[in-house]
């Protein structure tokens, strides 16, 4: 369904990736990991159209991307949950996840999707017309994912969705995954709780100073190893 070929991206003089490929089939839950400052979350602006590489290709089901607007990304059926939620804050609960079906397609389905997300989080439909500022943070996670499932998207970019939150929300938030993958969503995560993470995904890959340095299954990969450079790239 994804594919990236050679992608090199970075900032002005900065290059943050280098020579990155990367797949990820139809059905599948694949783990992008590794230290702070690895180039993981440029990773995912380049796949929604934030950051244009600098050289190479990314196709989503065989159509080049590359250079797309955000917009026209998310057209395609890509939704990026963003690190830390980038909600809007003074909105209430239904109306960010309003925000989420703005394309014609996704207005077109509002009411099976809004079905659905009250369905997979029931908290946000018990506090759908509170401000999504007084929100905890695991349940400000669960409407940033929530309003990415309005668009009715094809795959889904998660981007360190336990960030910040307290251990046993870490937990929770995880199966809530677990739940919308079950539901049939193909997912890239970008998340720096590795060892929860291989729990959840089918593959993953070890990106360290800007390059894939490792790949694999979840469940084959030297945990011992692979965790310890995931952390702190040693």
């Amino acid at each position: 369904m994804l594919e990236l070929r050679s992608v090199t991206a970075g900032y002005g003089h900065f290059t943050a990736l280098w020579d990155v490929s990367l797949r990820v089939a139809r059905g599948e839950a694949v783990a992008v990991v590794g230290p702070n400052g690895a180039g993981k979350t440029t990773l995912m602006r380049v796949i929604s159209g934030l950051i244009a590489p600098r050289s190479g290709d990314f196709l989503f089901e065989d159509a080049s991307l590359a250079g797309r607007r955000a917009h026209e990304i998310v057209a395609r059926g890509i939704a990026h949950v963003p690190e830390g939620r980038r909600l809007f804050p003074a909105l209430t609960v239904a109306d960010n996840l309003k925000m989420g079906a703005f394309l014609p397609s996704a207005r077109s389905r509002f009411r099976e999707s809004l079905a659905r997300v009250w369905e997979l989080f029931p908290v946000l439909a018990e506090r759908q017309k509170q401000r999504a500022g007084s929100l905890s943070g695991g349940e400000q996670q669960m409407l940033a994912i929530g309003r990415a499932l309005m668009s009715h998207p094809k795959l889904i970019l998660l981007d360190e969705p336990s960030m910040g939150l307290a251990p046993v929300l870490v937990l929770r938030l995880f199966d809530l995954i677990r739940r919308v993958r079950e539901e049939g969503y193909t997912i890239l995560v970008v998340e720096q709780n590795v060892r929860q993470v291989l729990k959840l995904v089918d593959r993953a890959y070890l990106l360290e100073v800007g390059r894939i340095s490792m790949e694999g299954r979840a469940d084959a990969l030297s945990e011992q190893d692979f965790v310890r450079k995931a952390y702190v790239g040693l």
